[in-house]
């Protein structure tokens, strides 16, 4: 297939990826993924930040200093419980704790100035409590479903009901996903992560919704003309916007690729991976799945209907049963039949 050109060779139908026949390869890959996230989700579980879960949290600068060093002085200090200590970038080493008292946080505070030669005063202390964690979690959770419902109410109202279920199975697979991965490499969730997830989803929708518009403009009178099948109609339709959706994604992960490879990466500004990780899998997990998964559940959904078999059926008659096998629906099976 040459490339030169393949845009407008696809827009106009001269060339073509059968996307919606071949959707059962889509769910296997995705089912994969599914399943790799929970397996990672089970195993590993997600490193809720103190933000959700309730801590303190210590950092400290220094240009010298170690984690095995850190982790000592807080131990000396009479904490013995689990710790987290990481460094962010060049200078600074940043302690987590669970919930401890006032008392038990001035301890270690005192401890960390006395060891690294530093005032207590430019030791950054964050201390969260379990209840205000359990907040800040409950309202990230109501956010998400609130974004949801608003989102298919919007969607149902300005397309059909069908294309607003398919959208958020597309949604939701995006996000699965992505928090498995999440799980999988470790990283902890804060509210970066949070904000993240949520760009993603309107990423995703976007996406979507770009690729859903132009299903039904290529569907409209779809049973009055006779001449192609719902599923070869939407599968144009994907085809005549596929390249717009790969440029589109392309360009928005090279930032986003940028600020997790480089900057959290090589140049160790640990603050920005949260945001930037969340946003680079989800905007990959988006694009594949407004193109190889929403739109063949809204094709599946379509030909359940009564009118769209019996098109179908019209269809293939007049075609003397020539271009079944881009029909995939069980009509197609009884036909070959």
């Amino acid at each position: 297939m040459k490339l030169s050109g393949l845009g407008g060779r696809l827009y106009r139908g001269e060339t073509s990826i059968n996307i919606i026949a071949a959707r059962k390869k889509w769910y296997a890959l995705s089912g994969v993924f599914i399943v790799l996230s929970l397996f990672s989700l089970g195993v590993q579980g997600l490193h809720l930040g103190i933000e959700f879960k309730g801590g303190s949290s210590f950092t400290v600068t220094t240009t010298s200093g170690t984690i095995e060093q850190a982790r000592e002085t807080v131990g000396s200090a009479g904490y013995q419980g689990n710790t987290i200590i990481q460094t962010i970038g060049n200078d600074k080493i940043r302690i987590q704790t669970g919930v401890i008292d006032t008392a038990q946080s001035n301890a270690i505070q005192d401890a960390l100035a006395a060891e690294f030669g530093i005032t207590v005063e430019s030791i950054d202390t964050q201390n969260v409590g379990p209840s205000w964690g359990e907040e800040i979690s409950k309202k990230a959770l109501q956010g998400l479903i609130a974004f949801l419902i608003c989102i298919m109410i919007y969607l149902a109202l300005t397309f059909e009901p069908k294309m607003a279920v398919a959208a958020i199975v597309a949604v939701i697979h995006d996000v699965f996903i992505t928090v498995g991965i999440y799980a999988l490499v470790g990283f902890e969730v804060t509210p970066s992560t949070v904000i993240g997830f949520l760009t993603i989803l309107g990423y995703s929708l976007y996406d979507t919704v770009v690729v859903f518009d132009k299903v039904r403009e290529n569907t409209r009178a779809i049973t009055s003309t006779g001449k192609t099948t719902y599923a070869e109609a939407a599968n144009l339709a994907v085809n005549q916007t596929i390249v717009r959706s790969l440029n589109t994604s392309l360009i928005a992960l090279l930032p986003v690729a940028a600020i997790l490879f480089v900057g959290a990466g090589l140049l160790g500004a640990g603050t920005l991976k949260d945001l930037s990780l969340a946003l680079f899998i989800g905007l990959i997990a988006g694009t594949y799945s407004s193109i190889f998964i929403a739109s063949p559940i809204l094709a599946a959904l379509r030909e359940r209907e009564p009118a769209i078999k019996a098109h179908n059926q019209r269809v293939m008659a007049r075609r003397g049963g020539a271009g079944l096998n881009n029909v995939p629906n069980s009509e197609t099976k009884k036909q070959r039949k």
